[in-house]
């Protein structure tokens, strides 16, 4: 090696190494960043561990509504009522996607949500009884839209928490538990 050290062949083929090694890095850190938005595939693995459809409620003041599984894809809607029960009708890996009452679907991070069950109270005013029996004594009435705390339910009943106040009302009068669901805290 004439001339120093390095000679300028060697110096060419160090920096063509060095750019290439470059290269691959920010390669694979596209690939990687690319994989995290994509679907996961379909494998046993990863198939989910809870029943779908289920319901959950909203874990966050805020949560950003996507219309596909990933940051990538962009916000439909934005929810803001924390506890907000919401039905997950299909997974992918971190990704939820989930409907509301209305029917609205769209898809949000796992953790934007909860697996605490609240139900929505429907239909007109409605009367939180005592005991699950309409003769027993009113605890306190409910007007439809009102988010109420789920604690349990038996026989067509179920005992809700809101506010300071607890009691039964019938599960016809709720959305965010399925008809035929046993549901104990």
């Amino acid at each position: 090696m004439e001339g120093g050290l390095f000679s300028a062949y060697s110096f060419r083929t160090m920096k063509n190494k060095l750019v290439t090694a470059i290269m691959v890095f920010f390669f694979c850190m596209a690939a990687q960043a690319h994989a995290e938005d994509s679907p996961a595939p379909i494998t046993e693995e990863a198939t989910p561990q809870l029943p779908v459809p289920r319901f959950v409620t909203l874990d966050a003041d805020e949560v950003n509504v996507r219309t596909g599984p990933g940051v990538r894809y962009p916000i439909k809607f934005v929810f803001n009522k924390e506890y907000l029960p919401v039905e997950i009708v299909k997974e992918f890996d971190v990704w939820r996607q989930i409907r509301s009452r209305d029917g609205d679907e769209g898809w949000v991070h796992k953790s934007l949500l909860s697996g605490k069950r609240t139900v929505i109270i429907t239909g007109h005013i409605q009367t939180l009884f005592k005991n699950p029996d309409e003769g027993t004594k009113p605890v306190v009435k409910l007007e439809p839209g009102v988010i109420a705390n789920l604690d349990h339910c038996d026989n067509g009943w179920c005992y809700l928490k809101v506010a300071s106040y607890g009691g039964w009302i019938k599960r016809e009068n709720l959305w965010g538990i399925y008809p035929d669901e046993k549901f104990v805290k």
